[in-house]
């Protein structure tokens, strides 16, 4: 019997949320309608910015100093051109001339990114478990983030980067959970 979402550890809950996506960006290849392409389109993008948050704010601190430094910096420049993509996208619509190459470039970019969190050996995620990180205790965390998340984002707010010109790179460079006192 398939576990729920509620007894998954850390990593299970994030390859559910990737498996969720990849049906999404499935279905939006085999849309015909504009509508259907945008409504499936938004989904994705808000799946896409909680999983985002979840991590960057809870997984990915836990695996500072744990995992390779080099793999965990990717995945945050990895997040934030997803995150340009995704704003671009839900700032337009179906009817525009590179809507579809949009959402497909996204979706590429979350293939490749989910990899390498899943490869077996030199993955992420196999040297997040390795380390011996509490993953019940860091599913806890993300069920909760992810709650508070949904109602931010689906209340319109938008993907924020963390590593690009401009930005609070100290943030992604942290062990500490975002919002954590610091230690």
């Amino acid at each position: 019997m398939a576990q729920t979402y509620e007894e998954m550890d850390a990593i299970a809950m994030l390859k559910a949320d990737h498996r969720k996506v990849e049906e999404i960006f499935e279905q939006f290849e085999k849309a015909t309608s504009k509508a259907k392409k945008q409504q499936l389109a938004e989904q994705a993008c808000l799946e896409l910015k909680v999983h985002t948050a979840i991590e960057e704010e809870i997984f990915y601190p836990a695996c500072r100093g744990q995992i390779e430094e080099d793999l965990l910096n990717e995945a945050y420049v990895e997040h934030d051109s997803a995150k340009q993509l995704i704003n671009e996208i839900e700032a337009g619509g179906p009817e525009e001339d590179f809507y579809d190459a949009k959402v497909k470039v996204l979706s590429e970019m979350i293939e490749h990114h989910v990899e390498e969190e899943e490869k077996r050996s030199e993955g992420m995620f196999s040297q997040a478990r390795a380390a011996g990180l509490d993953m019940d205790k860091l599913a806890d965390d993300m069920r909760a983030r992810k709650a508070t998340a949904m109602e931010e984002f689906q209340a319109g707010k938008p993907a924020e980067t963390r590593t690009m010109e401009g930005d609070d790179v100290a943030s992604a460079l942290t062990d500490q959970p975002l919002g954590a006192p610091q230690r």
